[in-house]
């Protein structure tokens, strides 16, 4: 007759569950998670995702104006034209004289062309921006009379003129009307591809934080 073989765990139950229970004291040594370094990376995430959307808000006209219609909306003379005529993101083209009392000359980075902007004479509620290519900025620069372009409200332009309205008033002392027009000259719908392309990147880069914020914040509950 065979002898009974036991295994030796089912002498002793508790011996595995002892074994398991028993505290590394080497974990004991080591320091408490990073409470602090995960909170700044949750606001750092938090700010990000904030900015992202914030520059995404201020693209959003550039982005609306790249879908306008290609053929150019006909204002006739823009002194003349009646309030009804202006419409936000439009692609038009406009015949007026420019004042010159009031413009300002302004720069842009990387860029050696000087650009004006400057309200219609007869009509200071509708402004222009116009570019002088670079040699042209000279005493004898006559601006154009014919102007084909963005159609925006001043305070509702792009970044590209943002504080643009306070720049003239600081430099001439003429305060842009509030709800003034401004027809970027040159501007085609076609050149604004760039801000639906900026706008889809900050979405996308505003979700991804958002969601990197909350597996963090998951993560921690756990």
């Amino acid at each position: 007759m065979s002898p009974n073989l036991t295994p030796p765990t089912a002498e002793f139950p508790h011996a595995h569950d002892a074994e398991e229970e028993r505290i590394d004291p080497e974990l004991l040594e080591l320091p408490d998670p990073p409470r602090g370094e995960r909170r700044v990376t949750l606001m750092v995430l938090l700010v990000t995702a904030l900015a992202s959307v914030a520059m995404a808000l201020a693209l959003r006209n550039d982005a609306k104006y790249s879908f306008a219609d290609t053929i150019p909306e006909d204002l006739g003379e823009l002194s003349k034209a009646p309030p009804a005529a202006f419409a936000q993101n439009h692609y038009v083209h406009g015949r007026a004289v420019l004042g010159g009392a009031s413009a300002l000359r302004f720069e842009r980075p990387f860029q050696a062309d000087t650009f004006r902007v400057s309200p219609v004479q007869g009509h200071t509620n509708v402004w222009a921006e116009v570019r002088v290519r670079e040699g042209a900025e000279t005493g004898r620069y006559v601006p154009p009379t014919e102007f084909t372009g963005h159609l925006v409200r001043f305070d509702a332009a792009g970044p590209k003129q943002r504080g643009l309205a306070r720049a003239v008033e600081d430099a001439t002392g003429q305060k842009v009307p509030e709800g003034a027009w401004l027809i970027v000259d040159g501007e085609a719908p076609s050149d604004s591809k760039w801000a639906v392309a900026l706008m889809m990147l900050f979405s996308a880069f505003a979700v991804w934080n958002v969601l990197s914020a909350l597996k963090l914040v998951r993560r921690v509950r756990e």
